[in-house]
């Protein structure tokens, strides 16, 4: 079993650890009758994160760079042959996925190229079933999946005008023309887009490997460039040992990939760089010497760029030969996976979580003392009643009454906060429905169009990215008015009738803010000036609509989801302390009515609250235990890795 096996092994423990935690503090929560519909909704949430949490690898590179013998060499040699197909030449010719979703048989799913003449992104057609070609995937054959694999590599030829409407022929690119065969057609992939559901372990546990085509793929189809690698939590830019880098792997490195965390160089081939005829010494100071020069080009550091030779750790690791395993260098790269993304990725996961935990359980704690609170002050109540007389039992009554009185006109004051609560979240998604992003979309369309100089079509989508922001900017004013709206109610209700209130909860639109500046600084690279030379229009206008749109048309359904659960969080809070508030008065008005009619049940009363204080007490022991046992989970790996 390989390091980065074996860590992430160790990570999916980790998962189902804190998984069994969160489902215990859930069901500690409902037991304990502090459970509400938005507290339900907000765990089941949190339940769903960890269960379909995915950790993505993308492997990037020019053709024949050795990109699907890395993935062999790393995640399938325990097979004992390659599984992705792997030779001279091109062999992976469309994005692949390699996941496992249990809903699905083992298959390939397989995309027509022909979809990439309509205006719908890969992503639109992951919805629609009946567009995707479908095979049957036999596990129990390394030889059978090895020929199903095959499928990726699978091309034919189309006229030049079929080519252009896909967006793979431009004519303005002089070697364009050479790759045309005698009769005048262009070769291209037969699919656009493929994913495999493999049950293999680690993609049963929650890891997905893109494998991409070429460099050129990078810039034809958008879904790579906006959704796939950009998402990926570690991205793996193989060279060759023997080439280094060229003018199109800087390109790429910049434009798309870039530096940050998860983001590593690959020099594969170095046994190319093994030389009978050299010392040990001389090979080691050329493969160092290669190293540095590509650090030196993408600006990266040494240590970031990982020499490995993919085929002979392959080799090693099926033939189980631990000396040519160490000469591959293979190990190194996966101890860099394993010791930087896993924990990359947890930290993701603890960030995503903590604060919505801490939050949860700060309300269910403050619920908890509200009701023992009640239950105290009804035990002080009915102590100073010892030995009083009626007139004073009577006079007691009375002033619960006002209090009540009081009470119930704060509620009908709260009655007219519901109806602007109600007005102004309808506002806030009339400018973040999506019926306003079609009308923008088609808007743009319409001048683009119109448009017969590529000055028109920037300016176009640049009104697009401004509406598109602008709408944002609206919503997330609204969202302001009524965060400030409530923290005013809150305020109010803690200060008046004794509401353990905390502050509201928080929400900005400034998450979809930021992603849609990432996504125009992405069409800025992509689709800048020099491509509205170099590509004809109606390819431009294809590329846009496929990939720009159904970008942002994701961010705004995103929006659209968490907007509508904030709004049916935020009053929760309020409203369940206003209940329970009201049935600890109606408690107490009536113990002291029924003590007016019998004094003699006095001190049953009192020992009843008695007994009544001492299970609250239990219950805030047991839920501080799930509290806490569900932030041991949480922080269990980090603990151990700083220990160690």
């Amino acid at each position: 079993m390989s390091l980065l096996v074996e860590k992430f092994n160790e990570y999916s423990e980790w998962r189902r650890n804190l998984l069994s935690a969160l489902e215990q503090y859930r069901d500690e929560v409902h037991a304990l009758n502090l459970s509400d519909a938005s507290s339900t909704q907000r765990l089941a949430n949190m339940l769903s994160r960890v269960v379909d949490d995915k950790l993505s690898i993308a492997f990037v590179s020019e053709f024949s760079r050795g990109k699907s013998e890395l993935i062999n060499a790393i995640f399938f040699a325990d097979y004992g042959k390659r599984i992705l197909p792997s030779s001279a030449g091109r062999t992976t010719m469309c994005p692949t996925e390699l996941m496992y979703d249990e809903t699905f048989p083992p298959s390939i799913r397989l995309l027509p190229i022909e979809t990439r003449a309509s205006s719908q992104s890969t992503s639109d057609f992951k919805g629609q079933g009946n567009v995707w070609q479908v095979l049957p995937l036999d596990v129990s054959s390394p030889d059978g999946m090895l020929e199903a694999f095959k499928q990726v590599s699978l091309t034919k030829r189309v006229s030049i005008e079929e080519a252009k409407s896909y967006g793979l022929y431009d004519e303005s690119d002089p070697d364009a023309a050479l790759s045309l065969d005698e009769n005048g057609l262009a070769e291209v992939s037969l699919w656009r887009h493929a994913i495999v559901n493999f049950p293999h372990p680690l993609l049963k546990q929650g890891l997905v490997i893109l494998d991409t085509p070429g460099l050129n793929a990078i810039g034809t189809e958008p879904e790579l460039t906006l959704n796939l690698i950009p998402n990926a939590h570690a991205v793996l830019f193989i060279l060759a040992a023997d080439t280094g880098v060229t003018k199109s792997d800087i390109e790429v490195w910049h434009d798309h990939i870039g530096t940050g965390m998860g983001r590593i160089v690959v020099l594969n081939k170095i046994d190319s760089m093994w030389d009978e005829l050299r010392t040990p010494e001389e090979v080691e100071r050329q493969i160092n010497s290669q190293c540095s020069q590509v650090a030196q080009l993408l600006a990266v550091q040494q240590k970031n760029v990982f020499p490995v030779s993919a085929q002979k750790g392959l080799v090693a690791k099926i033939n189980r030969d631990p000396e040519l395993l160490e000469k591959s260098r293979l190990l190194d790269l996966e101890y860099a996976l394993s010791h930087e993304l896993i924990p990359y990725k947890m930290d993701i996961i603890r960030t995503q979580l903590a604060s919505e935990i801490a939050e949860l359980a700060d309300a269910k704690r403050t619920l908890l003392a509200s009701r023992a609170h009640g239950s105290v002050e009804q035990l002080f109540e009915l102590k100073s009643l010892r030995g009083k007389n009626t007139n004073v039992i009577q006079h007691m009554m009375n002033r619960l009454e006002e209090e009540k009185k009081d009470f119930d006109g704060s509620l009908k004051k709260l009655q007219g906060t519901r109806a602007v609560f109600a007005r102004l979240s309808t506002e806030v998604f009339t400018s973040l429905g999506m019926d306003i992003l079609k009308e923008a979309v088609t808007h743009a369309r319409d001048e683009m169009h119109q448009c017969k100089f590529s000055s028109g079509i920037r300016e176009a989508v640049r009104q697009f990215f401004v509406q598109a922001r602008h709408n944002l900017e609206l919503s997330n004013l609204k969202v302001e008015e009524i965060q400030q709206m409530m923290t005013v109610m809150y305020r109010k209700f803690s200060s008046e009738h004794g509401l353990a209130l905390t502050t509201p909860m928080a929400f900005s639109m400034e998450k979809y803010q930021q992603e849609l500046m990432l996504i125009e600084s992405i069409y800025q690279k992509q689709f800048g000036a020099s491509a509205l030379l170099t590509t004809s229009r109606m390819v431009l206008m294809q590329q846009f609509f496929d990939s720009i749109v159904s970008r942002v048309k994701l961010s705004y359904q995103q929006a659209n989801r968490d907007v509508d659960a904030w709004l049916k969080v935020i009053m929760a809070p309020l409203e369940t302390q206003i209940r329970e508030h009201r049935d600890q008065m109606k408690n107490r008005l009536q113990s002291v009515q029924r003590i007016h009619v019998a004094i003699g049940s006095l001190e049953e009363k009192i020992t009843s609250f008695e007994l009544v204080k001492a299970d609250f007490d239990e219950q805030k022991r047991k839920l501080s235990e799930c509290e806490a046992t569900l932030k041991v989970a949480i922080k269990k790996e980090q603990v151990e890795l700083a220990a160690a």
